[in-house]
């Protein structure tokens, strides 16, 4: 259930190298505290085994993407991997302000961009992986990638590490569950 206040809510905005762990931590992050909303994105990449339209992602075409940028709707986007992603505003503004905190799982620039448009209600926290090995495990083991996305996102890793620095707070994920409970702590301040 939504705890509604009186008073504006929070963007928890969690970026990470793809294969960190965003999604499971999320996960673990609402299960911990249901007042927690989550804010889903859009993409018009292909859905993955056992993703749910409107539950996982908004999964759109690129022609509706652009139609979307046009009118101004997103408060962040960005195209990486060959595909768009973003945030629509009618998927987190209601909650705002109503006083819910709106959990978002974002890529990096997508975080920053967050924060310029919402410095006061947005809260950045970057995630990391344990070791570059460990990450390489990880996307491994989602059996969607091949060789090559491997990569293509462990290049892509270096460049957004450089931007730790500009988040609020730092969490390693060497476990979900701890990473959970550290950012719940985080939330909770």
């Amino acid at each position: 259930m939504r705890q509604f206040k009186t008073s504006k809510g929070k963007l928890i905005v969690f970026s990470a190298p793809s294969g960190t762990g965003k999604t499971a931590i999320k996960n673990a992050l609402l299960q911990k505290d249901p007042t927690l909303v989550f804010s889903i994105s859009a993409t018009t990449r292909q859905k993955r085994e056992g993703e749910h339209d409107g539950k996982d992602y908004y999964f759109i075409s690129e022609a509706e993407f652009k139609e979307h940028i046009d009118h101004k709707d997103f408060i962040e986007y960005d195209h990486h991997f060959g595909n768009f992603y973003g945030t629509l505003r009618m998927a987190v503004e209601p909650d705002l302000q109503m006083g819910c905190n709106v959990v978002m799982d974002i890529d990096v620039n997508g975080a920053l961009a967050v924060k310029k448009n919402y410095p006061e209600e947005s809260v950045l926290i970057f995630i990391k992986p344990p070791s570059l090995e460990e990450l390489k495990r990880r996307l491994m083991s989602r059996g969607s990638e091949t060789e090559e996305s491997i990569k293509v996102r462990l290049a892509r890793v270096e460049e957004e590490m450089k931007h730790a620095g500009e988040f609020d707070h730092v969490v390693v994920n060497d476990t979900v569950e701890r990473a959970a409970s550290e950012i719940l702590d985080i939330i909770r301040q």
